[in-house]
């Protein structure tokens, strides 16, 4: 369980770090995260070795088409978890804390019904 949360926090982290600077390499998500370029890189060989990222031989990382998917996911529980939790009253840094640890383990059923009850609020 551990390791998939962490592959899924690196994979969601590259994919916003992707979108907000247009690239990515392991010393950015370093020190995004605020973790060891030492660790980083670990981690990046395993993603690497699972098909998640490939890296150029400039060190720039692309998520592949299985670690976007990941990525895609995981983000979209975070957004959709901490937006639930900020509209109930929860602070903003609570909310994205919670959220964090929650779209790792949540359930795709229940996952589904947060998603259901918060479009139905957007279009009511």
């Amino acid at each position: 369980m551990k390791t998939q949360e962490s592959m899924e926090n690196y994979l969601e982290r590259i994919l916003i770090l992707k979108e907000k600077n247009g690239s990515v390499r392991s010393i950015d998500i370093a020190n995004d995260m605020k973790f060891t370029k030492a660790s980083v890189s670990i981690a990046m060989k395993k993603l690497k070795e699972n098909h998640y990222i490939v890296m150029d031989k400039n060190g720039l990382i692309t998520l592949t088409e299985e670690g976007k998917a990941i990525a895609d996911k995981t983000y979209e529980k975070h957004k959709l978890i901490s937006e639930l939790f900020m509209s109930i009253g929860v602070s903003e840094k609570v909310a994205l804390e919670d959220a964090c640890r929650i779209e790792h383990v949540i359930s795709d059923e229940s996952f589904q019904a947060i998603k259901n009850h918060i479009q139905k609020k957007r279009n009511s």
